[in-house]
């Protein structure tokens, strides 16, 4: 069965960007800090990384794609991750500006998506062909999705680094029922997967 899942680092006080987000610093001032058992000990998080690119398909935000803007797009922009995403898969990007669907290396196509969330995630769960279908950010999404009650499980990699500011991932999502499934950790990052509703 497909299970919708939201993975997502954050920091001690909540925030998964910090303040001041720009096109030179998309994660905010000190948002990188959060990231870094991606890549210092990525060995040690092996199983973490790839459950966060297990899905068969993901939903994102628009400034995760394209990073802080009026949402018109810039043609020539291809997101952060160069010509070939980690995604390998189909990837809708929620927007209120049309764009033609952008066709990557290794299998991610990247639609452009202008319907409630409702839509999208039954488009990306029959795309997913069975997988699970990621809620891949940002924050706005992540509280979109939860305050609807469409996240199955909950996966928040909390690193130890306080932002004092930025995007904060539960303001306004309402009473969340919680079951903590798993915890785990290293030097930079605990990881807490709970089971929503």
């Amino acid at each position: 069965m497909t299970r919708v899942t939201c993975d997502l680092t954050v920091s001690l006080d909540g925030f998964v960007a910090g303040p001041n987000q720009s096109m030179e610093q998309p994660l905010g001032e000190g948002g990188e800090n959060l990231h870094r058992w991606q890549f210092k000990e990525r060995d040690i998080n092996e199983a973490e990384v790839a459950g966060i690119l297990e899905a068969g398909a993901y939903i994102m935000g628009r400034n995760m794609f394209a990073g802080p803007g009026d949402g018109l797009w810039d043609e020539e922009w291809r997101g952060w991750w160069g010509e070939e995403p980690p995604y390998h898969a189909p990837v809708f990007v929620l927007t209120s500006h049309a764009h033609e669907p952008m066709v990557m290396d290794g299998g991610t196509t990247f639609h452009f998506v202008n319907d409630d969330i409702e839509t999208v995630l039954s488009r990306a769960k029959e795309a997913a062909g069975g997988k699970n279908v990621a809620i891949a950010g940002g924050a706005s999404t992540a509280r979109q999705f939860l305050s609807a009650g469409l996240i199955d499980e909950l996966r928040l990699h909390v690193a130890p680094v306080v932002l004092g500011g930025g995007e904060r991932l539960l303001d306004g999502v309402g009473e969340l029922k919680l079951e903590p499934l798993e915890v785990r950790g290293t030097s930079l990052v605990s990881h807490l997967r709970y089971r929503v509703g």
